[in-house]
């Protein structure tokens, strides 16, 4: 079945233990504004951005490991863009709540999401 997929944006992680103060530095570096919405939930801390280029989804996360910056695409279907980027090479790390994390040939992390309807995106490229 078909599915579609696309770059969500970027997440600036974090290993910080003043989250507000990474939001103000990225937010001013990156020219955006800090979204005034609560953003993390009971297991995890985040910041989104407002005003980002092209619409991309940005944020900054609190995390326990190095700091880096990692992508996210998003899917309607997220088990098969896993599937489908598991045959390109990538491997599969974890589930996490309603997320695929995983891992490039070359080793970078990255993060299957589920797709945000959002208007004015670019439009999502449809795989068979």
């Amino acid at each position: 079945m078909a599915h579609r997929s696309r770059l969500a944006g970027f997440i600036i992680d974090c290993n910080t233990p003043d989250l507000d103060a990474a939001a103000r530095f990225w937010s001013a570096a990156l020219g955006c504004t800090v979204d005034p919405e609560p953003a993390g939930d009971d297991t995890a801390e985040y910041v989104n951005f407002n005003d980002t280029p092209g619409g991309l989804h940005i944020e900054v996360q609190k995390v326990d490991h190095p700091s880096r910056v990692h992508l996210d695409i998003e899917s309607d279907d997220v088990d098969a863009e896993a599937a489908r980027l598991e045959a390109l090479g990538a491997k599969k790390i974890a589930f996490v709540k309603r997320w695929w994390v995983m891992e490039s040939p070359t080793g970078q992390r990255f993060c299957v999401v589920r797709m945000r309807d959002e208007p004015g995106r670019h439009p999502a490229k449809e795989w068979p």
